[in-house]
């Protein structure tokens, strides 16, 4: 009798920033040149180096992939991502409110800037139409979404409000 080969553990998350800036009514995107999504239109963002805060990291990763440095900076949400191919990301998100100096193409993207009623959903990961409208009202929100490539096959989000006295509490729920 053989024994059987043991199950690998599940990958650890990737952990990773994801920065929108949203200013004048309109909100920053670039169309991503490589990497993960490469050709979708996503904020900038990436992986944290070793040491680095989330903070720190959407900063760096928005000055290298689109030229500008975000300001007001505050944390919207959380996003896990869980691939069947076994990659595991989870994706810290920030608004920033303003920018310092002015988007410009890079090797990782090509900025644009959209008005909040005219978002190309249909050019992003499945995902963001769950979440980004959330971060665009001011809602905090927590996200978890199983994809298969670039389908996604499950998605569950929860609003979070800050309750005084509490701290966040579970406002709702979909998916």
């Amino acid at each position: 009798m053989t024994t059987p080969a043991p199950v690998p553990a599940e990958a650890p998350y990737v952990k990773s920033v994801l920065v929108l800036a949203v200013v004048d009514g309109q909100v920053l995107l670039m169309r991503k040149l490589r990497g993960l999504g490469a050709g979708k239109i996503n904020g900038p963002g990436g992986k944290i180096e070793p040491g680095e805060t989330e903070e720190l990291a959407a900063v760096r990763e928005t000055e290298e992939e689109l030229g500008v440095t975000p300001l007001g900076l505050r944390r919207a949400g959380e996003l896990w991502f869980h691939f069947t191919d076994g990659f595991r990301l989870h994706c810290a998100v920030f608004r920033a409110d303003a920018i310092v100096g002015e988007p410009r193409a890079t090797e990782e993207g090509i900025p644009f800037w959209f008005k909040l009623n005219a978002i190309p959903f249909h050019e992003m990961w499945a995902d963001d139409i769950f979440w980004l409208p959330l971060l665009l009202e001011g809602d905090r929100f927590e996200g978890r979404f199983t994809f298969d490539g670039d389908k996604m096959l499950e998605h569950k989000i929860r609003v979070l409000r800050d309750v005084p006295g509490q701290g966040p509490t579970v406002d709702g729920c979909c998916g």
